[in-house]
């Protein structure tokens, strides 16, 4: 038997089919309550990160982010504010976009 490498490492880190449909999902219903307008989607060696914006020309409102290193640690998943600061972190991709869908249920009341 011979010496098996190791699998490269991946040049960048991306969301999956199914992460990105619940990320679309709920971007959707933010445009429809007309309260998002745009998106933008980075992919980088270490992290992917989701950006929702209310209009095109200032900061996100909210980051999505995917980091695979912190699985074994708080989570690779985190929801980061306008502000940089980080809102909510976790294992699963649904606990993690929870305060967005909660603001989508207030936007939907009024």
């Amino acid at each position: 038997m011979g010496v098996v490498p190791f699998p490269a490492a991946p040049l960048q880190v991306g969301f999956d089919r199914l992460e990105l449909t619940r990320i679309l999902d709920l971007y959707g219903r933010m445009v429809a309550a007309g309260h998002w307008r745009d998106y933008a989607m980075d992919f980088h060696r270490d992290v992917a990160t989701f950006s929702a914006f209310r209009r095109a020309a200032e900061r996100p409102e909210f980051r999505i982010e995917k980091r695979p290193a912190l699985r074994q640690r708080q989570g690779m998943w985190a929801l980061i504010g306008e502000g940089g600061a980080v809102l909510k972190r976790g294992h699963e991709l649904g606990p993690v976009l929870a305060p967005v869908e909660r603001r989508l249920m207030k936007l939907v009341e009024e």
